[in-house]
């Protein structure tokens, strides 16, 4: 099977290994992307790029422009890959007949948003920390008693987080924000595919080195505990499609959810990319791992390198030993170009991280993610029953 599939997010390093997986199967691969130039551009992979709006400047004209996209290329399937995926589930209302790689939007918006998932996962009958909305009673006595997380409701990458210590005062209700239990364990990232409620691959992970709150390094870990838990959310979601999820142990080693991604995350990248785009598919019913059990972002991590030896640091040394021992995640030798043009795809977000001091990954997906008031001149979702897909590819169904 053969066919051409709309990736809708070229500028990240994940969206490059779907295209890859894509285009060795033949598949001809066009890239929606609200940047003029973008790192998925770069690649042999891609047959064409189509500029979009950013949904951030209207999700509207991003939803009609991308319909448009999807009827002029006779794409035949539709593929998300990050913060975008909460807009790209709505496109099933205007082109009920195509299929996308996303879950019903109330499905979608619900584990996205990160008080509502709390409710979620306790109905899978999964282990979650205490988490109550900021301003109710609930938080304010738990921020009492214990070490508190407070963060908005729909962040992403890290962007307003704030550990508060014991019996310190809560800030001031700002939108919709949660607060929750603070748990002292080792924390863990995921990516997940699955299908029908299975789970075709998971790779848990931890981040080794750190642009701000995003990891830029990787290190790919066995937890049996964390893939339980995902299995048994995904079992009760009938979950089709990928999932990622932010664990965390408490002080007993028991693991909790503390997040849910309802899309991919850079645990993508342990994945064989030849497998991918199968699993994708329904032509494999197992996702293999690569054999590196460490990846890193290299230009990322080749910045973080150089600002902690100008300041001088101890870890220093560390990072540099990283840098020159682990693979990159875009870098293919039959495929160069993605990561040696980095600097110049990636220059818009270089260019707004360095206005609004704030490191790369923070800004990486600030026009595409989902905001307050999306809702209320959203499309209308289809009305489906929690726990099924707006869409499946027909592979799948």
């Amino acid at each position: 099977m053969t066919g051409t599939v709309i990736v809708t997010l070229g500028r990240l390093p994940k969206g490059l290994d779907i295209c890859r997986s894509f285009a060795a199967m033949g598949w001809r691969v066009v890239v929606a992307e609200p940047h003029a130039r973008h790192l998925c551009g770069a690649s042999t992979s891609v047959s064409r790029s189509v500029r979009m709006p950013a949904p951030a400047e209207g999700k509207r004209a991003y939803l009609r422009l991308l319909a448009e996209a999807v009827r002029k290329h006779g794409a035949d399937l539709v593929v998300p890959v990050s913060e975008e995926a909460m807009h790209v589930a709505f496109l099933p209302t205007w082109l009920p007949k195509t299929p996308v790689l996303a879950m019903a939007p109330e499905v979608m918006l619900a584990l996205h948003h990160k008080g509502r998932f709390i409710e979620v996962a306790r109905d899978a009958g999964v282990a979650v920390p205490d988490t109550f909305m900021l301003g109710s009673d609930q938080a304010a006595a738990m921020a009492r008693e214990c070490r508190v997380v407070v963060k908005p409701a729909h962040s992403a990458a890290g962007r307003g987080v704030r550990v508060v210590a014991p019996g310190k005062l809560l800030p001031a209700p700002d939108g919709e924000t949660v607060v929750q239990r603070f748990l002292p364990g080792a924390e863990y990232s995921s990516c997940t595919l699955a299908r029908d409620g299975r789970v075709i691959g998971t790779t848990i992970y931890r981040g080794v080195q750190f642009a701000g709150s995003v990891a830029c390094a990787f290190e790919r870990v066995d937890h049996e505990q964390a893939e339980a838990w995902i299995a048994r959310v995904v079992e009760t979601l009938r979950w089709t499609g990928f999932i990622s999820f932010d664990l965390r142990e408490d002080a007993d080693g028991r693991i909790h959810g503390i997040e849910c991604n309802p899309r991919t995350t850079s645990g993508l990248h342990f994945f064989e990319t030849a497998d991918i785009a199968p699993a994708i598919l329904g032509d494999r019913d197992t996702l293999r791992h690569r054999q590196a059990r460490r990846l890193q972002q290299f230009w990322s991590c080749l910045t973080e390198t150089q600002l902690s030896a100008f300041r001088l640091e101890r870890a220093a040394l560390g990072h540099l030993k990283n840098l020159l021992r682990t693979r990159d995640v875009t870098w293919a030798a039959r495929d160069p170009l993605p990561l040696l043009t980095m600097p110049y795809t990636a220059w818009p977000i270089m260019r707004d991280a360095a206005r609004k001091r704030v490191p790369f990954g923070e800004v990486a997906t600030l026009d595409v993610g989902w905001f307050e008031g999306e809702v209320r001149d959203a499309p209308t979702a289809t009305a489906e029953a929690p726990g099924t897909a707006a869409s499946r590819t027909s592979a799948a169904t």
